[in-house]
């Protein structure tokens, strides 16, 4: 039995609160389980000095964990005047993952941003900020078409993430920190819906895994993300 009651292949309940705020071209608020995450999309008509003359757009994330986002306050990385390591790295994935649903020479010369803060965390923040990001661009590009600065659509398709492990010897999907802490192996799968995968992060803590518990872990990462992939629609369309 896993802490929460949930059985193997369930991930914790979501929550999508679209609009929450009122001045990012697209906003929601993702939550799954007691994670949530605000993730806003900017739209920005300049690129970065190293695209200009490409025809083409880009696409980009920030991420940030609000300093009583866990049991304990952490110290702002801007009052440190760096980032760490892991922001860098999460951030990045993040850019990667919508990147790979987006056809950046559609987009034309301008920039969207995503801005992924987690204002509560147990577990999944990286995972909830991919799926809530791609919420918040599908708002703003939706704006761009509805006003007609864009001739075509550049996103080309869903993007959805969730973490699965090895926990006391069984693979289970979308780990809270209870089960994070302990489990022998943990990763994180990004995945397009059609059976395409974008990235997977997949580490052995405890124990090291073999083929088949990857593959074991793949599959419950497929289930996990076809129920993502519909609350995306559904936050969209409503």
């Amino acid at each position: 039995m896993r802490p929460s009651g949930r059985s193997f292949d369930e991930i914790r309940p979501i929550a999508v609160e679209t609009g929450y705020t009122i001045h990012a071209e697209g906003s929601c608020l993702f939550s799954i389980g007691n994670t949530r995450v605000l993730c806003t999309a900017s739209v920005e008509e300049r690129l970065p000095p190293w695209l200009r003359g490409r025809n083409q757009g880009w696409v980009t994330a920030e991420y940030a964990m609000l300093p009583r986002a866990t049991h304990t306050r952490g110290q702002r990385e801007a009052v440190k005047g760096k980032q760490s390591g892991r922001t860098q790295e999460i951030q990045r994935l993040i850019g990667r993952s919508l990147r790979a649903v987006v056809d950046l020479a559609k987009l034309g010369e301008r920039q969207i941003t995503l801005d992924c803060d987690v204002l509560q965390a147990d577990g999944g923040t990286r995972t909830a900020a991919i799926n809530g990001a791609w919420i918040a661009m599908r708002i703003a590009v939706d704006a761009l078409l509805a006003r007609k600065a864009l001739a075509e659509d550049p996103i080309i398709g869903r993007v959805a993430a969730v973490s699965a492990g090895i926990v006391g010897a069984h693979p289970v999907l979308d780990l809270d920190y209870e089960e994070d802490a302990t489990a022998d192996a943990d990763a994180n799968f990004v995945l397009i819906e059609g059976g395409k995968i974008a990235e997977v992060q997949a580490t052995a803590e405890g124990a090291c895994y073999d083929e088949e518990a990857l593959l074991r872990m793949l599959r419950l990462a497929r289930i996990g993300c076809e129920e993502i992939f519909v609350r995306q629609q559904q936050a969209v369309r409503g």
